[in-house]
């Protein structure tokens, strides 16, 4: 694991921490201030913010069980519990989703008395704690699923402070209190949109697909234009976990170059065209697949 990725690691467990930090501190006003004001707005809420302490719990363990070295039974490490984190914190959100769909319902149904000011004031309070939080994880959402899963609850509770805003100003001002529901519908849609692309991505690492950014045949084309190698096979190319590339192909070389030159350049040209650092390079030498060492026809001369 290179340098440059560990100290991401331990940048985003600080940005963990202290949103963290920040969500059990208002949680609890927030429950007070729903309670005092009768309002199912802002206890749902309150219920989506204890989500997203346990979302950033979840994120911040698995940071530290991804920084637990290697061993005999797990050779890669245990990288991939930010990808486990990530895809809980995606299906996390489809299950919130779904309960602001079913509270969205009942309401138009039945729409509940609430005291508008109060529920505005504790919903402000919300709103900046979660801009806060964005703040704070916006510095690692870009290289981490993990990161981005626990930035979207965040950002997913932002939408929820905001529509209990609106929605209080709007009942506050007109009486008219479908505005809570039309809200909550509207930001549930929002929510299930960023969740499907964190479980989508999540899964996409496990099923170890291409990454995104990268185009094997174009990787296949840096490495046969490498002096020394006449074709390329068996090319693979995987996350272990985000930022985390891997690459292992056979290279097919006629012999104008040695073998460890024909090493080197490779594992240089993949580094610099793609940033690829993690790589498996068989080199096989003209002849080599003639061999078949069960016939009788060795391998090496």
């Amino acid at each position: 694991m290179s340098g440059s990725h560990s100290h991401h690691r331990a940048g985003d467990q600080r940005r963990l921490g202290w949103t963290l930090s920040l969500v059990l501190v208002y949680l609890a006003a927030e429950v007070i201030g729903g309670l005092m004001s009768n309002s199912l707005a802002l206890l749902a809420d309150a219920g989506h913010m204890l989500s997203d302490a346990a979302a950033l719990g979840l994120s911040l363990f698995a940071l530290r069980m991804a920084a637990r070295p290697a061993t005999s039974q797990r050779t890669y490490g245990f990288h991939r519990a930010e990808i486990l984190a990530a895809l809980a914190n995606g299906a996390t959100l489809v299950v919130i989703a779904a309960f602001i769909f079913r509270e969205a319902w009942h309401r138009f149904q039945a729409p509940p008395e609430v005291t508008a000011p109060l529920m505005m004031g504790v919903a402000v309070g919300g709103l900046l704690v979660n801009v806060a939080g964005l703040a704070i994880l916006h510095g690692g959402r870009d290289h981490s699923l993990n990161l981005q899963g626990a930035w979207l609850h965040v950002l997913s509770d932002l939408l929820g402070s905001v529509g209990v805003l609106v929605a209080g100003g709007v009942i506050w001002a007109f009486g008219w209190r479908l505005a809570d529901p039309v809200a909550s519908a509207l930001i549930g849609f929002l929510v299930l949109q960023s969740a499907w692309r964190l479980v989508r991505d999540s899964i996409s690492v496990l099923m170890e697909g291409t990454p995104e950014h990268l185009d094997p045949a174009d990787v296949a084309g840096a490495l046969r234009d490498v002096g020394g190698i006449r074709d390329v096979h068996d090319l693979h190319l995987w996350t272990i976990t985000s930022g985390f590339v891997a690459l292992s192909c056979h290279v097919d070389c006629d012999g104008s170059a040695s073998s460890d030159t024909v090493l080197a350049t490779a594992r240089e040209t993949v580094h610099a065209r793609f940033g690829i650092d993690h790589v498996t390079i068989q080199v096989e030498p003209p002849g080599y697949d003639l061999c078949d060492a069960g016939n009788g026809r060795p391998c090496l001369p």
